[in-house]
């Protein structure tokens, strides 16, 4: 029996199950068939559907026709999480702003382990289906946004960043540990990370941290778009003064 079938009476199999089920999800398996529901939580047939039936009656999980899908219950729910409630509504006049001054998607992401949680985008009408959605994760060692942030955090933090692998997503992205610590040791005096096609050829970003009250660096904010586009030199600027304004609204609201 798996430790997500176990129970000691206390609830806790009921919740490693419901972690399972949730952990089936991501950003590209939206939705998903029982058999693949199965298959990505690793339990039993008949423990997954009896679980995923008690989460459609708590909201946790819909299921229209024969897939299941996120509910939306915990979509209300996740508003209520302090990086999208706080965070999220101090940024977002600010990537408003940027997103009308640069006519290019903008994000705002946190860090999140050795990943960067996207937490809002603005795309307008240049959609680009390539980046990750709202909600979604992407590499910190090989983005902008991640690079923002690992500019201004503690060594540990940035070693276990480059101890999670620095897994090439294109011909162009930084690999070795010696090219990422040069990299983050450039961004404090200019104020700003630069991706250079190194998520998405064709793609770059250019991104800037966003601080709390403390000082401490909380997120990022960047402009992502077409390299031809996103020209550093041009957008570091207003990045910056972004982030800035942000970091000022935001440690004004906590």
């Amino acid at each position: 029996m798996s430790p997500a079938e176990r129970d000691d009476g206390s609830g806790t199999g009921a919740l490693d199950r419901v972690a399972a089920v949730l952990g089936a999800f991501d950003a590209t398996h939206r939705e998903l068939t029982l058999a693949a529901l199965v298959s990505r939580s690793g339990m039993p047939r008949s423990t997954t559907h009896r679980t995923a039936a008690k989460m459609i009656e708590l909201g946790w999980l819909d299921k229209p026709r024969d897939r299941y899908r996120i509910g939306n219950r915990l979509f209300e729910l996740s508003g209520l999480a302090p990086v999208r409630h706080e965070l999220r509504e101090a940024v977002l006049p600010f990537l408003q702003d940027l997103h009308t001054a640069t006519k290019t998607t903008v994000q705002l992401g946190v860090l999140d382990g050795t990943q960067v949680l996207v937490v809002e985008k603005i795309t307008g009408h240049r959609p680009m289906p390539m980046l990750s959605q709202v909600g979604g994760t992407i590499p910190v060692h090989c983005s902008g946004l991640g690079r923002a942030i690992l500019a201004y955090s503690d060594v540990a933090t940035v070693e276990a960043v480059l101890a999670a692998g620095l897994v090439p997503r294109t011909p162009r992205t930084l690999t070795t540990r010696e090219a990422v610590l040069r990299e983050l040791a450039a961004i404090p005096d200019r104020g700003w990370a630069v991706d250079r096609e190194e998520g998405n050829i064709g793609v770059s970003c250019v991104a800037a941290p966003v601080f709390g009250p403390l000082g401490d660096v909380v997120a990022a904010l960047s402009v992502t778009g077409p390299t031809a586009m996103v020209r550093p030199d041009r957008i570091g600027p207003a990045v910056r003064l972004a982030a800035a304004a942000a970091s000022r609204a935001y440690s004004t609201r906590r």
